[in-house]
């Protein structure tokens, strides 16, 4: 049976070249960076190597980079540190933001009385520009706001730029997550002072289990583990290496060749949204995941005209693996957050293919020739 793989939001395959990277590392560089001898001189070398070259990608200095343990612990750090050490005492988000932002916000009211705002979101998952400049208007609170880049369900992506212009007209920090958007698309954090950024390898073809904060020069970092005062202090525990030295080369590979994954992947999602409409003309897609300048290249989120609860799993049975992301699907204890704030027709059926640079022709012509059996 043939396997397709289209859940890359959710994960990307390592790439081979990374896969050596890691493997030598494995097998010749397995000293603790903190050690004083040469095996540990070596690890850190190597390790504030990866830090400088990840840094150089993003325009900054390698002493902004803060390596953790992917994006959801550097979310976790970055709205901590606002809140217990830079004095935030207020925070404007949006209900369709990750749980690792979301879930992290909500505690942060209920530990430190943080205020909390949720900027509005128009039915096809757009942030209110007008919005939330009127939120921060009207406020003299010290205020951070954190909008991701791309949303992991259905691509849109954030007019970034617009929102830092922002942030810096009322004197708001601005975090953004940027884990679907590091690795597909370009970011010069000096052409785009974010101020502070979480990233995850394993989206873009690097291991999991590792990733980085990005904190803009002059902001403190307290740490939330306690122990070893590994990053300058900023995050106690023995760094990853192997995993630090793959996400470098699976970044710079990225990087390098970032224009020409981006046009391939926008060309199989224009084909499979041609395919799919074929099919059943009443087809329709979530938020702007069909909008080639307005979503990512990696994300089409296909509203289907049927309420079928064994979808994914017929799919899987037949080797191709998605994501589901009906607002109220049931058989599914949660559904969607991001599709509960944005549409209605909730008996429908939603499915989020997502594409990587190893995504073919072929796996989607195989997709949709097995969709048109199910459908």
């Amino acid at each position: 049976m043939k396997k397709v793989y289209l859940d890359n939001a959710a994960t990307t395959p390592i790439a081979p070249e990374v896969i050596d990277v890691m493997q030598v590392s494995m097998q010749d560089n397995f000293g603790n960076p903190s050690s004083t001898h040469q095996f540990g001189r070596k690890a850190k070398n190597l390790v504030e190597t990866a830090r400088k070259n990840i840094a150089n990608l993003l325009q900054v200095s390698a002493a902004e980079i803060i390596f953790t343990a992917g994006g959801t612990e550097a979310d976790n750090l970055i709205l901590h540190n606002a809140v217990n050490n830079l004095g935030i005492e207020r925070i404007i988000t949006s209900k369709i933001e990750h749980h690792a932002v979301l879930h992290t916000v909500t505690f942060l009211k209920e530990k430190y009385s943080t205020e909390i705002d949720y900027v509005d979101i128009d039915t096809s998952g757009d942030v209110s520009i007008i919005h939330l400049e009127k939120l921060l208007k009207n406020s003299d609170k010290k205020t951070l706001v954190s909008l991701m880049f791309i949303n992991n369900e259905i691509g849109n992506i954030l007019p970034i730029q617009l929102v830092c212009d922002l942030c810096e007209k009322y004197q708001a920090l601005f975090h953004s997550d940027t884990v679907q958007a590091i690795g597909h698309y370009s970011i010069d954090l000096q052409e785009t002072p974010v101020d502070f950024i979480a990233a995850s390898a394993h989206k873009f073809h690097g291991p999991k289990g590792v990733g980085f904060a990005y904190f803009k020069k002059g902001f403190g970092i307290q740490p939330m583990f306690h122990g070893g005062n590994q990053e300058k202090g900023a995050r106690s525990s023995t760094e990853n290496v192997h995993g630090i030295l793959g996400m470098e080369k699976a970044f710079v590979i990225a990087t390098e060749t970032l224009d020409k994954d981006k046009l391939a992947m926008n060309s199989l999602k224009v084909f499979f949204i041609e395919q799919l409409l074929q099919i059943n003309s009443k087809i329709r897609f979530n938020g702007q995941s069909s909008h080639i300048e307005n979503s990512s290249c990696t994300i089409l989120n296909v509203l289907l005209p049927v309420n079928n609860e064994l979808l994914l799993f017929n799919l899987d049975l037949y080797g191709i693996a998605v994501s589901g992301g009906s607002a109220c699907q049931s058989g599914s204890s949660k559904g969607s957050h991001v599709l509960s704030e944005i549409m209605n027709q909730e008996s429908y059926t939603s499915v989020r293919f997502s594409f990587s640079r190893f995504t073919t022709i072929d796996d989607i012509k195989y997709a949709i020739q097995q969709l048109k059996k199910l459908l």
